[in-house]
């Protein structure tokens, strides 16, 4: 068994489960309101609720995250969807990354160590696949 090549695969496989599962709540009411804390106070992102509503953030997030997931998959025949989606999929995660220090609140003390919203932490790892696809997907 090839570990470099199983271990490429299982990370794009992952990353496409998490990015189609989390696009598809996006379109959820319950979704759209417990993003907006994050989006609103983004550098990146709080310009869209001056264009439409809360739920029409979410989709067009959701609708990003779909696509992106969709490209992961054609990656694995095609490395010009490869070089999109692994930049498509960065900047996902740079983005939700980039919440640790625009999110007011998000980082607290305890018990003398600084702690955050865990949930974001993990993106770290998205952040790397997508940095991968990039790398295995670059046309000569």
């Amino acid at each position: 068994m090839d570990l470099k090549k199983t271990g490429y695969t299982l990370g794009v496989i992952s990353t496409i489960i998490v990015l189609l599962w989390i696009g598809i709540f996006k379109f959820t009411p319950s979704e759209a309101a417990a993003i907006k804390g994050y989006v609103s106070n983004s550098f990146l992102m709080s310009w869209l609720y001056k264009v439409t509503s809360q739920q029409g953030v979410s989709n067009i997030i959701g609708t990003y995250e779909i696509i992106t997931a969709i490209l992961l998959i054609a990656s694995f025949v095609s490395k010009k969807a490869g070089l999109i989606a692994g930049y498509l999929t960065a900047s996902i995660f740079l983005g939700t990354l980039s919440f640790l220090f625009t999110t007011p609140g998000v980082w607290k003390i305890s018990d003398a160590v600084p702690v955050t919203d865990f949930f974001v932490v993990k993106d770290l790892a998205f952040l790397a696949v997508g940095l991968q696809v990039i790398g295995k997907s670059k046309i000569s």
